[in-house]
């Protein structure tokens, strides 16, 4: 589900959110799938990236789209472009802030 393009100069990748407890920052896990070139087999890449989210409109288990930028702090280099599909399932911190 990883993809990388490039439009222009800057890249996008494809990736699940993990994290957005930040104030307008989530954390997107993107997996990459690439054959071994000696053993044939499917190895897969994980890696986390810090992303700007200025609306705070991903939550976890959205699959997002994001862009590289310049940074925008010591950790984040990219930008939400847009949310691929939301998750079906609402977190559960969110339904136990509306039971209180």
């Amino acid at each position: 589900m990883a993809e990388t393009q490039t439009a222009g100069r800057r890249k996008e990748v494809i990736g699940n959110v993990v994290s957005n407890r930040m104030n307008k920052t989530i954390v997107v896990q993107v997996i990459r799938r690439k054959s071994h070139p000696l053993y044939l087999r499917v190895v897969s890449k994980a890696k986390k990236f810090y992303a700007h989210d200025e609306k705070n409109e991903a939550h976890v288990g959205d699959v997002v789209r994001l862009e590289e930028t310049r940074p925008l702090s010591k950790l984040k280099r990219w930008r939400l472009k847009e949310i691929v599909r939301k998750t079906a399932l609402v977190p559960e911190v969110a339904g136990a802030e509306e039971q209180k």
